[in-house]
């Protein structure tokens, strides 16, 4: 590669390039005109890295010049120990947040990363300084800490490794991405030509699938990414193994909320992409106008003279759907050089899929990434011993004895379930594996969310009302999702505790949870209670709802949440009344004599009744009660103003005396509802 083109694509001139390379460790010579591109790609890498960083800085220090001119001293930092290397969920556990609003600083520092992104030290404390927090680095690393270490710096070396002479096409991995109900499923069923959509609970898919098809000879594999918004970190993910993507826009809706959130990711990733404009067919679709949408979020397609690639097409009527595979194609053929692995090599790859299938055990979906994955081989992840290939299938359930790059096979043979996302290799001797390392299904489970009340900022407040959760579900991507939107709950009345969570059949230990921590639910999510289970939990009076479409599962705990909202308690202040005779006392009524100082008195409304316990005290309130009624002279009346005497029937408790103050005021008590953070 010329140094000219990475200094185009770092949006800098070649000397400002040249310069600053020394200062990032890359000493290449100020005369340098051309440059190795894999070189390349790791300069292009730390200088992006290094200018998020700055821009990192530059936000922090913009915010506190800013928080000291309003303030008159700095605001002090609470302090924290994070260790080398977290993951944002845990970060928002140990600075007591939600993980939403942290990823929400990750986003504004241009860092797009899901609740399981691993973050070095620097960034996290950085971002910890942003939310008030001064971070210090642990001096001794954890177990689970140095494992991360590991896993990251084997990842890179596994994709660096590569001996380039070696290297062979493989088939592009497309990853397919947009907006809720916009048609992706739809799109791969007409692409592969089977039924998914009717297979998927309430039209929208619930885990990632991935597929192969074929076209003039060539394979290539789609990984289908769910559009809901709960699955974000999901399709985060789903960008990460791929080579290409396919960004979805329904013709009649046009640019949505998912779209935009659909094409960060891609352009975060740097992936090539492809804007499939799907609904072509319907009379309402409107093509210049989601153009338009289009370019105004920076996409400008090659019909408008830009250089993203378009495809029209109707995954409903099966029209378009070869062109769109030609264009891919195409694409994939202009970024040859990075759609290539080692066949001949130890397999390595992601983990795309995971679940516990009660005949087989654990089984994951996993996409080879480089080398070929034989039966009998031994699985290993971050040194840890995972299992053995027993048994290998392709997407259509065919036996296969041998996995080649770019292929995605559904593995049997794990005696542990692996997370979502882990990145597996063979080893050279299965000998070397730990198996002390290895944690089981339920530990795994564990991590993905502390056993922590969330739903508002503010922990100290102890008279939030809580709903008590336990959460199974068939896979951990569910588990994750469901746990990730459960964070989203925020308010500063009711929030919902996960009492206990984890994969597989409700049984009656999670019951006997249940029944000890009221107000509680059991969410049953593609999954279903035991015989054993059902029947404890009828004679506890225990809730089990199930579900097999996710968003249905999370409408139940907002309705539930709503419940447990107290209302608004409105008081409008109407007037004052100063005592200055007792006429009648009855038990809980009396009849008083006064003027009314302050504004109107009426009938109905409350009063709080004031006093001084001697000349020179304060006022105190010492009781409440009601006005019966007003009799201005010998007549009753409707409404008393200041500056006129009455008589007041007043009912209560209280026995009032000369000299009270009496406080009149009307109250309105307003049904108030739990409001799903967008």
């Amino acid at each position: 590669m010329n140094v000219s083109d990475l200094a185009r694509r770092l949006k800098v001139t070649p000397n400002e390039l040249l310069e600053k390379l020394p200062a990032l460790g890359f000493d290449i010579g100020k005369r340098a005109i051309k440059i190795d591109d894999v070189l390349a790609d790791k300069i292009f890498k730390k200088w992006v890295d290094e200018e998020r960083r700055e821009r990192l800085r530059k936000t922090l220090v913009g915010n506190a010049q800013r928080g000291q001119t309003q303030n008159s001293s700095p605001v002090q930092l609470k302090e924290v120990v994070l260790p080398s290397v977290i993951v944002v969920r845990d970060l928002a556990g140990k600075l007591n947040l939600p993980v939403t609003k942290v990823i929400q600083e990750l986003m504004k520092a241009g860092i797009l990363a899901s609740q399981n992104e691993r973050l070095d030290f620097e960034t996290a404390a950085i971002i910890s300084e942003e939310l008030g927090f001064k971070a210090t680095v642990e001096e001794t690393k954890s177990e689970d800490s140095v494992e991360l270490v590991q896993a990251m710096d084997r990842v890179k070396e596994i994709m660096e490794s590569e001996v380039t002479d070696k290297l062979e096409p493989r088939p592009p991995v497309i990853v397919v991405m947009g907006h809720v109900d916009h048609g992706k499923t739809r799109l791969l069923d007409a692409i592969r030509n089977t039924h998914v959509v009717d297979k998927e609970a309430g039209g929208i898919t619930q885990h990632i699938g991935a597929y192969q098809v074929e076209r003039h000879d060539r394979k290539m594999t789609f990984i289908d990414t769910p559009g809901h918004e709960a699955f974000t970190v999901m399709r985060s993910r789903g960008a990460k193994v791929a080579d290409i993507a396919i960004l979805v826009v329904a013709a009649d809706d046009g640019v949505q909320p998912q779209t935009k959130e659909a094409y960060n990711i891609i352009n975060a990733a740097k992936l090539p992409f492809v804007v499939a404009l799907n609904k072509i067919d319907k009379p309402e679709a409107d093509p210049d106008r989601v153009l338009a949408q289009l370019a105004e979020l920076g996409i400008t397609t090659e019909a408008w003279g830009g250089n993203v690639p378009l495809a029209k097409v109707s995954a409903k009527a099966m029209t378009g759907i070869d062109e769109l595979l030609d264009v891919l194609l195409l694409v994939a053929d202009l970024n040859t050089e990075k759609v290539r692995a080692n066949p001949n090599r130890l397999a390595a790859g992601t983990i795309i899929e995971s679940h516990l299938n009660k005949g087989e055990g654990p089984v994951a979906t996993v996409l080879i990434q480089t080398g070929s994955l034989h039966r009998n081989e031994h699985l290993g992840i971050a040194g840890a011993a995972y299992g053995r290939v027993r048994a290998m299938r392709d997407w259509t359930g065919k036996q296969v004895d041998e996995a080649t790059p770019g292929m995605p096979v559904k593995v049997l043979g794990f005696k542990v379930l692996p997370a979502v996302g882990d990145i597996f290799e063979v080893p050279e001797d299965p000998r070397t594996l730990e198996v002390k390392k290895v944690k089981t299904v339920h530990q795994v489970a564990s991590q993905l969310s502390a056993t922590r009340t969330v739903g508002t900022e503010d922990s100290n407040n102890t008279n939030r009302k809580v709903l008590n959760v336990v959460l199974k579900c068939d896979t951990l991507g569910s588990l994750e999702a469901l746990l990730g939107m459960i964070e989203k709950l925020q308010h500063e009345d009711v929030g919902v505790t996960v009492i206990q969570k984890g994969l597989g059949n409700v049984n009656e230990n999670e019951i006997t949870r249940a029944e000890t921590a009221k107000p509680s639910v059991v969410y049953a999510f593609n999954v279903i209670p035991t015989h054993q289970a059902s029947v404890l939990a009828r004679d506890k009076n225990v809730d089990i709802k199930q579900f097999k479409i996710i968003y249905e599962l999370f409408d139940d705990i907002v309705a539930r949440l709503n419940v447990l909202v107290p209302p608004e308690v409105i008081v409008t202040h109407l007037g004052q009344f100063e005592t200055v005779a007792i006429f009648r006392t009855e038990h809980a009524r009396m009849v008083v004599g006064g003027k009314v100082t302050e504004g109107k008195i009426l009938p109905g409304e409350k009063v709080r009744v004031w006093r001084r316990a001697s000349p020179s005290a304060e006022e105190e309130p010492i009781g409440e009660g009601v006005i019966d009624s007003l009799q201005s002279g010998k007549s009753t009346t409707k409404e008393v103003h200041a500056g006129q005497e009455c008589g007041i029937s007043f009912k209560g408790k209280t026995k009032i005396q000369i000299g009270d103050r009496l406080e009149v005021y009307h109250e309105e008590i307003k049904a108030r509802k739990f409001e799903i953070p967008r």
